[in-house]
């Protein structure tokens, strides 16, 4: 068993539970207890939402870590290596450290069955608590209330945003989604919600565990001006701070604005240049990611982004207005049959000339005659692909000066750019998306 390559675990992982989702705290805890797991560090910040955990994950990891500070960060999906979702010190574990550890919640879970994040999510623990952590940054995988990272404590407690996805699991209102994401929030301990206008479960999760609000709007907000931003918050004495003409960033700014009230709790030290340093590095593959290569002789620009729900869609759609192009913009599209297909594509389509559509590598994809009819249907210029890499060439080779191809819809989707730019991008540069 220990000489399982990680290749061996994933695969031997991915069929070991009847469902790949099974709702549920029981089965987990159970192996956590005979682990000796308690708490994988002496800070533990966890990070939920329907859209923005990953890069308030990330700008979170920047600002603790510019203070000196060890600190791992578990987060998922992975785009091309399952590596990527356990970080220590902005490094990826290594395949020898998960095998380790998969061996380690193989041997104690003996006759219980967990899943494959279950599985994924206690090795990530067992790591962290191995490594004398001083922090760590926990994203949420489905929901909140009865998703695996939720057997930690959170000493903060952070909700990016509200919204509609996973319907079948989380509900299909805002309010079910709220009550599923407060789950995370724990006694006294303090609550941080991104969303303006939070639903009623959430607010009321907060009454019953008595624990401190930190809402966006009121407790802390940002103001955006043309070439820079603000900030303003309170600290864990209750003491506004204020951060003025901070650089525009690639990410989301209100997702920042999350990280650094979660950051002004942790009475850590606050030095304007080193915090807008750490946000300004801060970078997350897929997530606005602004690319420009050289192909067959021809510049090129690439905008990947794994938005898949109407939220996501909207505000990529408002970060594409506020940055007009010299050209047009050409997207290659895909994306899963669960998802809300007018809600993501009628967001983008003033944004996008023509469209390029496929389905993804997995049995769960929206067909391509699918998306090629609904966006037909809407007025659009769009082609159906036997593949996304195949959708991509055609857009490349389609782009003239001036144009900038958008490959959107799905972590499917993105991965197979990434893939494709690894293996055919010779000299690409990776640039931002500040506007």
């Amino acid at each position: 068993m220990s000489q399982r390559s990680l290749a061996d675990w994933l695969a031997y992982l991915e069929q070991l539970h009847p469902s790949a989702i099974d709702m549920g705290l029981e089965r987990s805890r159970a192996v956590a207890q005979r682990l000796g797991l308690t708490r994988p560090a002496p800070r533990v910040i966890t990070v939920t939402g329907t859209n923005g955990k990953g890069s308030t994950c990330a700008f979170l990891a920047a600002l603790l870590q510019e203070q000196g500070l060890k600190v791992g960060v578990y987060s998922s999906p992975h785009l091309l290596r399952y590596n990527e979702r356990v970080q220590i010190n902005g490094g990826e574990a290594d395949d020898a450290a998960l095998c380790e550890a998969f061996v380690e919640v193989e041997a104690a879970r003996g006759a219980i069955s967990l899943t494959y994040f279950e599985m994924g999510t206690l090795a990530a623990f067992w790591l962290f608590q191995r490594a004398a952590l001083d922090a760590v940054v926990l994203e949420v995988g489905l929901g909140g209330r009865l998703d695996a990272v939720n057997l930690i404590d959170a000493d903060l407690a952070l909700v990016t945003s509200i919204g509609l996805d996973h319907a079948d699991w989380l509900g299909d209102t805002r309010e079910s989604v709220a009550f599923e994401k407060a789950g995370i929030f724990r006694a006294g301990k303090p609550a941080l919600c991104g969303d303006t206008d939070p639903p009623q479960p959430l607010l009321e999760q907060v009454v019953q565990l008595n624990a401190p609000l930190f809402l966006r709007g009121r407790d802390y907000d940002l103001a955006l001006e043309a070439q820079h931003w603000s900030w303003r918050g309170l600290d864990a004495k209750g003491e506004v701070l204020r951060l003025d003409r901070l650089p525009l960033l690639d990410l989301p700014m209100e997702n920042a604005a999350l990280a650094l009230q979660a950051y002004a709790l942790l009475e850590l030290p606050w030095h304007a240049e080193q915090i807008a340093s750490a946000l300004l590095s801060t970078r997350v593959a897929g997530r606005l990611d602004r690319r420009t290569l050289n192909w067959q002789g021809k510049p090129l620009t690439l905008l990947l982004d794994v938005g898949h729900n109407p939220h996501a869609a909207a505000y990529l759609a408002q970060r594409l207005a506020a940055r007009p192009l010299a050209g047009k913009r050409l997207a290659v599209f895909g994306l899963l049959a669960d998802k809300d297909l007018a809600g993501v594509v009628t967001p983008l389509l003033s944004e996008v000339a023509e469209w390029a559509v496929a389905p993804l590598p997995t049995s769960r994809t929206r067909p391509a005659a699918e998306l090629q009819a609904h966006l037909y249907n809407l007025g659009a210029h769009v082609t159906a692909y036997v593949d996304v890499k195949s959708a991509l060439l055609a857009q490349c080779a389609r782009a003239a000066a001036g144009d900038e191809i958008l490959l959107f819809g799905s972590f499917y989707c993105v991965a197979e750019a990434l893939d494709w730019l690894a293996g055919h991008a010779k000299g690409e540069v990776r640039d931002g998306f500040a506007g």
